[in-house]
C-alpha cells in the first residue's frame, strides 16, 4: 500500500526531534550515521526510486553493527542500549512499506524518547519528552483517521494527554515505588565526571574555580549558618611526596574517639547530585549519620547508596566541636614529610618560632606572615612544578586555596605539629526563592587542620588570613569565567543584573523542587509524605488509588458525555440531507442499521433511482470511512445529493 506523504514527513520530522538531545549523549558515529538514514528517508518521500535496495539495505545494516563493534560497548547498559536502538530506528525508516512498519517504527521511537531520562532528568527535558511524545501520538492519530491533517492530529493528541495528566499524576504519586536490586544499575563508569579527587596537585582546585556545574544543594531547617562557617567536609589528604597529596587508605580504617559537640545544631537536608565517588559533603563537623551514611576516621561522610543516582540525606551538624586524642598512627599520618626539610624553610619556621613556642603562637605568626609579606591570592598563579612548596613560600608568593593550604600544613609538620589537608566546598550560594543554597565546583576549597591538646583537629584555613572576602563572600562565577581571576560579589548592581539573578533564582528554585518531589520520590520519599496523609499501608494505598481515578474517569466521562458534540463532518451532513430525501418516500434508516444495508432497501424500493443511490453511498462511506480520497469527492457528493430526487 503506498503511505500518505503528509503522515510520513510528520513522522520523519518527530523521529528527528526524538533524536535530537542524544547528539551530546552519542557519539559522532552514532548520530552521523543515524541522521544519514533519516536524511536519506526524507529524500525518498519525494523521491521512492533512490531508497535502498535489499541488499544495499543489508550492507548499510553490517554497516550499523560495524559502528557498534568499534564502540566496544557491548550490548547492556545504558550507552550501549541507547546506541543500538537509535542504529535500530534509523535502518527501520528505509524499509516502511506499510501501515505495520510504521506502528513498530512509532513504539521504537517511543523506547528513544524515555531514554533520554536515563541522560537527564531536568524540567525541560520532561517537557521536551512530553512534546515529542505528542507528536508521535499525533502521527497515530493521523494514520487511523479519514484525513491527514497534521495541526488537527495534533490538537487530538493533545487533548488525549491532557486527560490523561491527572491520573498520570495519581498513579505517580500513589503506586508503589520498587527500586531496583543494585546489580540491575548499568553504570557507565568510563564517563568521567569534574569534582574533587582523592589527590591533589598544584592547580587541582583552581581548574574548579569556573566551573558552574552544580555538586549538591542544602536546604536548612531554621537558621542557616554564615558563609565563614559553611565549610563542607570532603576527602582528608594527609600523604605527600612534596607536590601530591593524597589519601592514606589505611589511615581510613583506624579507629577514632567520638567527638563531643557543642553549641547549636544544624539540621538539613542535603541533595548531592549525581558523582562517581561515593563522598558526601556535610557541614563542618557531621554528628552520627544512619544508613545508607557512614562516617570514616577523617570524619568524613562516604554512603552505600548509589552515587550516580541523585540522593538526598537529612544530617545534623555542630560547628564546634572537639575530637579528642590523637594516636600513634594518627600522629605518624599527620606528621609525615617526603625528606628532610631544606635550609629555606628551617630558617622560616625557627624565625617564625616554630620550633620553641606552643603551637598556637607558631599558627598565629605563619598566618600573620602570609598576609604581612605580599602574599597574593589568585586564580592564575605561576606554573610550580619542581618544588611547588618553596617556590610559593620563597619566589612566587602568588597561590589559590591549596597553595596556602599545603604550605601550611608542610610547616606545620616540619615544626613536628600534626597537621593535614581538608578538601571540600566552601560557602555556597543562597536562593532566596526557595531559601536552600546552591554549592557549585567553583566553591571548590581546601584549607587545613592542626591537632592541638584539649582540642583535638581545629580548621585553620589560610585563606581567611590573606583573603577574608573569599570566605565571607560569594564567588562571581561569571566574572571568573570572563577575567580568569577571582572576583566577588558586589554588594549592588544594575536592575538588569538584578533581574537577571532573580529570575535563575526563581528557576533554581523550581528545579531544586522538581528534582527533590518528582526525581528523587522513592520508595522512603513516598512513605514519608504518604504517612503524613494518613496513608500507612499498601492496602489504604491501591484503595486510595482505586478510588481517585474512579472519581477522575467520572468526571472525564461527565465532561464529554454531558454535550453530546454535533456532527460537523461535511461528509455526514451530506449523506443526512440524502437520507431526509429518502425520508419523503417512506424509507427511513433504522438504528444500527448501515450504509450499505439502508442503500441496499432503497435500491429494492427505488429501482429507477439505484444508480444514484449507490453512487451517493459509496461516494460517503469513501468519504467518512475511506483513508484516501480525491479533492472533488466531497463536492460531487453535494452535488449528487441536490441532484437526487428520490420520488417514485
Amino acid at each position: 500500500m503506498s503511505i500518505n506523504k503528509n503522515i510520513l514527513i510528520f513522522l520523519l520530522t518527530a523521529i528527528g526531534l526524538i533524536v535530537l538531545p542524544h547528539i551530546e549523549n552519542l557519539p559522532p558515529s552514532v548520530t552521523s550515521y543515524f541522521y544519514l538514514l533519516l536524511s536519506w528517508r526524507f529524500v525518498g518521500v519525494w523521491k521512492p526510486q533512490w531508497l535502498p535496495t535489499k541488499l544495499t539495505l543489508l550492507l548499510l545494516t553490517v554497516i550499523g553493527i560495524a559502528i557498534l563493534y568499534g564502540l566496544h560497548e557491548g550490548i547492556f547498559g545504558r550507552d550501549a542500549g541507547t546506541r543500538l536502538f537509535v542504529t535500530a530506528l534509523g535502518l527501520k525508516l528505509l524499509e516502511i512499506k506499510s501501515e505495520r512498519d510504521l506502528y513498530l517504527i512509532i513504539f521504537l521511537a517511543f523506547i528513544v524518547a524515555t531514554s533520554l531520562f536515563l541522560y537527564q532528568q531536568s524540567i525541560f527535558m520532561a517537557a521536551y519528552i512530553l512534546v515529542v511524545c505528542c507528536v508521535l501520538l499525533g502521527t497515530l492519530v493521523c494514520i487511523n483517521s479519514n484525513h491527514s491533517q497534521t495541526w488537527q492530529s495534533l490538537k487530538t493528541a493533545g487533548v488525549i494527554v491532557a486527560q490523561a495528566i491527572p491520573m498520570t499524576i495519581v498513579i505517580f504519586i500513589l503506586f508503589p515505588r520498587v527500586e531496583a536490586p543494585k546489580w540491575m544499575y548499568f553504570n557507565d563508569k568510563h564517563q568521567a565526571r569534574t569534582g574533587l579527587s582523592d589527590n591533589m596537585e598544584p592547580g587541582a582546585i583552581s581548574n574548579l574555580a569556573m566551573s558552574d556545574e552544580l555538586v549538591f544543594r542544602v536546604q536548612f531547617t531554621g537558621t542557616i549558618p554564615p558563609s565563614a562557617q559553611r565549610y563542607w567536609r570532603g576527602p582528608v589528604l594527609t600523604h605527600t611526596d612534596g607536590k601530591r597529596w593524597t589519601q592514606n587508605a589505611n589511615g581510613l580504617r583506624q579507629p577514632i574517639d567520638q567527638p563531643k559537640f557543642t553549641g547549636n545544631a544544624y539540621q538539613y537536608t542535603l541533595l548531592m547530585e549525581p558523582q562517581d565517588k561515593n563522598w558526601v559533603f556535610a557541614l563542618d563537623l557531621p554528628a552520627d549519620v544512619a544508613a545508607p551514611l557512614r562516617r570514616n576516621s577523617h570524619y568524613q561522610l562516604v554512603t552505600s547508596a548509589n552515587p550516580d543516582k541523585r540522593t538526598e540525606y537529612r544530617i545534623t551538624s555542630y560547628p564546634t566541636y572537639n575530637t579528642g586524642t590523637i594516636t600513634k598512627d594518627e600522629y605518624q599520618e599527620a606528621t609525615q614529610l617526603p625528606g628532610p626539610a631544606s635550609a629555606n624553610v628551617t630558617q622560616l619556621v625557627q624565625r617564625l618560632h616554630g620550633f620553641d613556642s606552643p603551637p598556637d603562637k607558631f599558627i598565629s605568626q605563619l598566618l600573620n606572615h602570609f598576609k604581612t609579606e605580599d602574599f597574593y591570592y589568585t586564580l592564575t598563579p605561576p606554573l610550580m612544578q619542581e618544588n611547588p612548596i618553596e617556590q610559593f613560600l620563597f619566589e612566587s608568593h602568588r597561590g589559590f586555596c591549596e597553595h596556602y593550604a599545603t604550605a601550611f600544613v608542610y610547616l606545620m609538620r616540619v615544626a613536628h605539629i600534626p597537621a593535614r589537608v581538608v578538601t571540600g566546598y566552601q560557602g555556597g550560594e543562597l536562593n532566596q526563592v526557595g531559601n536552600f543554597l546552591d554549592i557549585k565546583q567553583a566553591y571548590a576549597h581546601a584549607w587545613a587542620e592542626v591537632w592541638l591538646e584539649q582540642r583535638g583537629w581545629v580548621r585553620i584555613d589560610p585563606t581567611a588570613a590573606i583573603a577574608p572576602e573569599r570566605i565571607e563572600q560569594n564567588i562571581n562565577i561569571d566574572q571568573q569565567v570572563a577575567n580568569g581571576i577571582i572576583s566577588f560579589t558586589p554588594n549592588s548592581a544594575s536592575a538588569a543584573v538584578d533581574w537577571l539573578k532573580n529570575a535563575r533564582q526563581l528557576w533554581g528554585n523550581v528545579d531544586y523542587q522538581w528534582q527533590r518531589w518528582v526525581i528523587n520520590y522513592d520508595n522512603k520519599n513516598q512513605s514519608q509524605f504518604l504517612s503524613s496523609l494518613g496513608i500507612s499501608d499498601l492496602k489504604t494505598m491501591i484503595y486510595w488509588m482505586a478510588g481517585i481515578i474512579g472519581v477522575i474517569t467520572a468526571m472525564l466521562c461527565w465532561l464529554l458525555l454531558r454535550n453530546p458534540s454535533k456532527t460537523v463532518d461535511p461528509a455526514v451532513l451530506a449523506y443526512q440531507r440524502f437520507c431526509k430525501k429518502l425520508a419523503k418516500n417512506g424509507l427511513r434508516k433504522k438504528p444500527g442499521e448501515g450504509a450499505k444495508d439502508f442503500a441496499t432497501r432503497a435500491k429494492k424500493s427505488l429501482p429507477e433511482q439505484a444508480a444514484g443511490i449507490e453512487h451517493i453511498t459509496q461516494l460517503f462511506i469513501k468519504l467518512r470511512y475511506g483513508k484516501q480520497h480525491g479533492k472533488n469527492d466531497l463536492q460531487q457528493l453535494n452535488r449528487m445529493v441536490a441532484a437526487f430526487k428520490g420520488k417514485r
